[in-house]
């Protein structure tokens, strides 16, 4: 039986596994590697968060953006937006060299194990795996939301944002974006700049967007006012990315609204000029209504005061984030996702200070976690903050659960890790 079994290699799982095995764990990783970076991004998109706030974890920290950087000849300077193409490289360049080998393969069911403590884990070709404890790194993809009145339409009318790898597909075409976050800006913006006749459609009166960031090296005052995270500057975001430990103390349902609400929709600095240059804009509209129509889509949007107007496109790109919520992973064997205390005013598992459900052995990292510990699991920094204090939680459960004469977790951990 495997001391860890890791669901999702992107990069909290990579991270999460890379812990695992300097610790002596038996531990397997299953998914595909950096897939929603890989086969969910559009080429020429940019990293919106800085270059050193965007490492995997490994426990020696020797594997970071800025090392793979140096293997390219090329630095990772801060304020310098990087391609992601080149984080998606960096992650295959730590899998092959922090973490164990990650087996691409899709898992279709977790289950409590039918004696005694563990889980039985199926995959997509038949097998099947017994684990003690089990680590849901799943990413963003199976959370990916959609408006209501655009639910139902064919792939070819409607999509997420997330289902685009290549958005030139769109040259000549009418598209509509729906969205205020950096994800319909910037999607908006490469769909100009492939040839879409595009513009953008939001409820919000007034796009938002980042100031440049500051210079790294400031004098003391000016540092104490206004510090460096990995989320940004300031003190709000230096507490969600720094001391999540802090957030998951306050009340279930204050962290909640937090999460909800901090960090919310804004634009890169660096995308404003391409994208006002380039994108129509419909603002404070609300989407009521949608239907198919000669082979495109007919909108009926919402304005100021109650205002109805109608908008007919060739196809609608919904940049309207996820919802993250355990209804979504039909993996879990719904007897235990029944099982499985949530915070309030989410649809999210409760956490303990080691990302250890209320299900024993059962761990969430990522977009899950974010209700627990806060909007910093929303990014890959928070894959730094999750990746020992998961695996410490696993060595903890390992330890509780040895009996008679069997080897303990301890004994199987070296003492330096």
């Amino acid at each position: 039986m495997l001391d860890l079994l890791v669901v999702g290699a992107g990069p909290y799982g990579l991270s999460i596994a890379s812990h695992a095995a300097a610790s002596g764990l038996d531990v397997r990783v299953l998914g595909r590697p950096m897939a929603s970076w890989r086969d969910h991004m559009p080429r020429g998109m940019l990293l919106k968060s800085e270059p050193w706030s965007s490492n995997l974890s490994d426990p020696a920290g020797a594997h970071t953006f800025g090392a793979y950087c140096a293997t390219l000849g090329v630095r990772a300077e801060h304020g310098s937006p990087p391609p992601v193409g080149t984080f998606t490289d960096y992650g295959m360049w730590f899998a092959e060299r922090a973490a164990p080998p990650v087996e691409e393969r899709e898992v279709t069911a977790v289950r409590p194990a039918a004696r005694g403590a563990g889980f039985r884990v199926e995959t997509v070709d038949g097998d099947v795996l017994h684990a003690r404890t089990v680590a849901l790194a799943v990413g963003v993809l199976p959370f990916t939301h959609l408006p209501k009145p655009l639910r139902g339409f064919p792939p070819e009318l409607v999509s997420h944002s997330v289902r685009h790898s290549d958005l030139a597909a769109f040259a000549g075409r009418d598209v509509t974006v729906v969205g205020a976050g950096q994800a319909a800006l910037e999607t908006a913006t490469l769909l100009a700049e492939h040839g879409a006749a595009v513009r953008l459609v939001a409820r919000t009166g007034r796009l938002g967007w980042n100031t440049p960031p500051q210079p790294l090296e400031r004098g003391l005052l000016r540092s104490l006012r206004d510090p460096h995270s990995g989320l940004g500057t300031g003190w709000p975001s230096w507490v969600w990315s720094e001391a999540p430990q802090a957030v998951r103390a306050l009340p279930g349902g204050l962290r909640s609204r937090i999460v909800g609400r901090a960090l919310g929709p804004a634009g890169a600095w660096w995308l404003r000029e391409r994208f006002e240059s380039a994108v129509p804009t419909l603002l404070g509209h609300r989407l009521v209504a949608a239907a198919p129509v000669d082979g495109g889509v007919r909108l009926r949007l919402a304005g100021a005061g109650g205002a109805r107007s109608v908008l007919e496109t060739g196809h609608v790109i919904a940049a309207t984030g996820f919802a993250p919520g355990l209804g979504r992973l039909r993996m879990l064997d719904p007897a235990l996702r029944a099982g499985l205390r949530t915070v309030a005013g989410s649809r999210a598992p409760e956490l303990d200070g080691r990302f250890r459900s209320s299900w024993p052995g059962l761990y969430f990292a990522g977009l899950l976690a974010a209700p627990s510990f806060g909007p910093a699991m929303r990014f890959v920094h928070g894959a730094s903050f999750t990746a020992a204090r998961l695996v410490e939680g696993v060595r903890r459960d390992g330890v509780r659960r040895e009996r008679g004469g069997a080897r303990t977790a301890r004994e199987r951990v070296p003492a330096h890790a």
